[in-house]
């Protein structure tokens, strides 16, 4: 037996055994950490001597920590489903799981949360154990498995959903996720930029970054699945993320400053101990130590491009000071009155926290303890910094009102462990009015520096980039040099030369925008008939040469974005993905009169603009076009058929509107893309999107034991009489080179997204 084999054969016994994979149901959501065993000293003794817990509920906070953390859902607030969806999950799943027993005892029902709005966000204590017991709950499950792909539900842990909430985002900001993947708090933002569902194109956008190339595929895979044409996923490093230029409303080129930023920094995560049972063993004081100082420049880099009047809510998942207070400490000890801390205490009223504390100490992991910078031997002073030490002015301190700060501990409402601050901005940045000037006037070399610059402090390891550098319009100068064009002048004190980021990753396809007079318009025009508002200008695609396979399209704002940092997004900013497609080539389009064909993940957004092709369909209507494989016109009622019969082939709009005569009936508007044949009619929706459509429409579906195999292979398909047009059903995907707008399958249909999706479906 070779070396592989008996490794492999030794890996299945252990698996085998108990506590093993296969017997991870039994540990419920902490399967898979058996042989960990939740105990810290030195986590125990660190947070005892601090005091951050009330008097006489340590106990109680150290029980919560080692429990499982409880599952939670979010409903997506600005659809125009998520009635729908709350309404089904009240009054069909919430009611039949109550009446449900397992193992004689009843099922404690999803609860609300008490502080998110609107009742939108629920948490269960329900193991995965309990969900393979009772058939009816495994139901439940394929809901939230099927809605969760649909983007109708995002599973999300509580004290997660906190931030954006404190963010009051309107549809017109422009906003900044610092360090965004995986895009739970990402996706809540774009749900509040289209909290006016009739409005296509909001003013505002949402940039999210993250450092790390793969983890913003996974970022683009959960902002996908809200379709909205305002998001554009960049990968840079937080702390040096380069200034944009955009076209001010004057027409002058100017800075971009955003009106919202979420700095959710990288943390040691000692509040997520519920659900990283690993941290247990990993955790150190070490951890906060080494992440305090990228903590403080990813925070500076965001304040610096904060606009004046906005704010930004700085956010970690661990409860030590080091990493929360200390660093807003100094963001507003060096902001010199630029910055201050609002009060949050009444946005969310239900939540339980914890104000932040003015005095705290330092521990080494050897249990060293520090009181005070002057405490520390210099042997320390590389690992030990003096903005991790509160400030020794006890005015100043007074004056930053930290106790406006907020921390939630897990024993009080059963959540994971989280620390949230929200900062506005008064005035520029100090270093961004006076740093500039120093660079002037630096014709001798003994010109001094400033003392509250922040070179000459524990600032200067925060990279001061374009616009800092050169003052940007905060500092009335003209357009900032790019990074690392910078010259140090002699003798005299300046900050460090930029060091290049180096790009990794898939190169991405260019984004090019179509001229209005692109000669791919007129045939879509005419036959869609599109409203001469429409904005065409919007309108991009991912190929220079060639014909254009996919149309996608993006907000007025994100354009003057892209177009204004093109140069910039080729060697500095790595633009990832951006903009929702709303048009596919189809090979046999041409004969019809359109080439494209709608693309149902774009509907929402051309909607507004499309004039024709259009039928008005029934309940009844939609669920034979979801249930069919490709039903026959005369399946239709007599409405939709007439409707059908005058029009001719090629791509077309489903459009439903809510009966008031019909309570029972979905109470909100649907429009489904869809294909007309000669004698035949489709729709073309991803599989959770019909199973999604058809829950709305009162049609249980659920996926029978026969149809969890794996898929079946892709099918070419032709339109025709009796046969299925070509389509990939617009699935969201998840592989890196579909994500990156190669998905070359579009004129095939896979198996799994047909009527019926190679699955049983069952209706009661």
């Amino acid at each position: 037996m070779g070396k592989r084999s008996r490794l492999r054969k030794k890996e299945h016994q252990n698996n085998s055994k108990p506590g093993g994979r296969d017997n991870r149901d039994n540990a419920g959501w902490g399967a898979g950490y058996a042989d960990i065993i939740k105990e810290n000293k030195l986590f125990e003794a660190y947070y005892q001597e601090l005091g951050l817990v009330p008097e006489g509920e340590f106990d109680q906070f150290m029980e919560a920590m080692r429990e499982p953390l409880p599952a939670t859902i979010r409903i997506t607030g600005y659809k125009s489903h998520a009635k729908e969806i709350l309404h089904c999950l009240k009054n069909k799943y919430f009611k039949e799981i109550q009446e449900v027993e397992i193992d004689g005892q009843k099922i404690e029902a999803p609860q609300p949360l008490s502080w998110y709005p609107d009742e939108l966000a629920w948490h269960t204590n329900m193991s995965r154990k309990i969900l393979r017991k009772s058939p009816l709950l495994e139901k439940f499950h394929q809901f939230l498995v099927s809605e969760t792909e649909s983007g109708n539900i995002s599973r999300q842990e509580a004290v997660s959903m906190i931030p954006p909430l404190l963010m009051k985002i309107e549809p017109h900001h422009k906003i900044l996720d610092m360090c965004a993947a995986p895009g739970s708090k990402t996706v809540q933002l774009i749900e509040m930029l289209h909290s006016d569902m009739d409005v296509p194109f909001p003013e505002g956008f949402v940039i999210a970054n993250d450092v790390d190339n793969k983890r913003c595929y996974l970022l683009v895979h959960q902002a996908k699945r809200l379709n909205s044409p305002c998001i554009m996923v960049v990968n840079h490093d937080a702390s040096c993320i380069p200034r944009l230029q955009i076209d001010t409303e004057d027409g002058q080129k100017g800075t971009l400053f955003y009106d919202r930023i979420l700095c959710d920094v990288p943390c040691s995560g000692d509040g997520t101990m519920r659900k990283n049972i690993d941290v247990w063993k990993k955790w150190t004081t070490s951890n906060s130590l080494h992440l305090h100082g990228l903590q403080i420049r990813i925070a500076v880099r965001g304040v610096e491009q904060l606009a004046v009047g906005g704010r930004m809510v700085y956010s970690t998942c661990s409860l030590n000071p080091i990493e929360d207070e200390a660093v807003i400490a100094t963001l507003l000890e060096k902001s010199e009155g630029a910055l201050e801390l609002a009060d949050a205490s009444v946005d969310l009223p239900g939540l339980k926290w914890m104000p932040g504390v003015t005095k705290w100490k330092l521990m080494t992991k050897e249990g060293q303890w520090y009181k005070d910078w002057s405490e520390v031997p210099a042997n320390r002073h590389t690992q030990i910094r003096p903005t991790m030490f509160p400030p020794t002015d006890t005015e100043k301190l007074a004056n930053m009102k930290l106790e406006r700060c907020m921390r939630i501990l897990p024993h009080h409402q059963n959540t994971g462990g989280f620390f949230v601050a929200v900062l506005v901005k008064n005035a520029p940045m100090p270093w961004n009015r006076r740093f500039p000037k120093l660079r002037k006037e630096q014709s001798s070399s003994s010109v001094p520096q400033p003392e509250d610059s922040p070179v000459g402090t524990p600032l200067p390891e925060m990279p001061l980039e374009d616009g800092e550098r050169d003052g940007g319009k905060e500092a009335g100068e003209d357009s900032p040099k790019e990074a690392g064009d910078q010259t140090k002048e002699p003798n005299v004190c300046g900050p460090p030369p930029n060091k290049k980021m180096k790009r990794h990753g898939f190169k991405e396809d260019p984004f090019v925008f179509l001229t209005e007079d692109d000669p791919v318009f007129p045939p879509i025009e005419s036959f869609y008939d599109l409203s001469p508002d429409f904005p065409k200008i919007n309108v991009l695609t991912r190929t220079h040469e060639g014909k254009k396979r996919h149309l996608y399209m993006v907000s007025k704002e994100l354009r003057n974005v892209m177009l204004n940092n093109s140069e910039r997004m080729k060697c500095v900013l790595q633009v990832i993905n951006t903009g929702v497609k709303v048009w596919s080539r189809n090979s046999d389009g041409e004969e019809f009169g359109c080439a494209f064909r709608l693309a149902q993940e774009g509907i929402y957004t051309l909607f507004p603009y499309i004039r024709s092709r259009m039928i008005t369909v029934s309940v009844e209507d939609i669920k034979i076009l979801l249930t069919q494989e490709n039903p026959y016109l005369s399946k239709l009622e007599e409405d939709a058929h007439q409707q059908a019969k005058k029009m001719g082939m090629g791509s077309i709009v489903l459009k439903y509107r809510p009966d008031n005569s019909n309570p029972d009936g979905p109470q909100c508007p649907i429009e489904l893309c869809g294909w007309r044949g000669k004698t035949s009619i489709r729709a073309f929706v991803p599989r959770n999107e019909r199973f999604h459509y058809l829950r709305m429409l009162g049609v249980e579906v659920f996926r029978d034991k026969q149809g969890q195999g794996p898929r079946e292979e892709e099918k070419e398909v032709k339109e025709g009489d009796g046969e299925t047009e070509t389509e990939n059903g617009n699935k969201d995907v998840s592989t890196k080179q579909e994500l990156r707008g190669e998905n070359r399958g579009d004129e095939h249909l896979k198996g799994d997204e047909r009527e019926g999706g190679g699955e049983i479906l069952t209706s009661t």
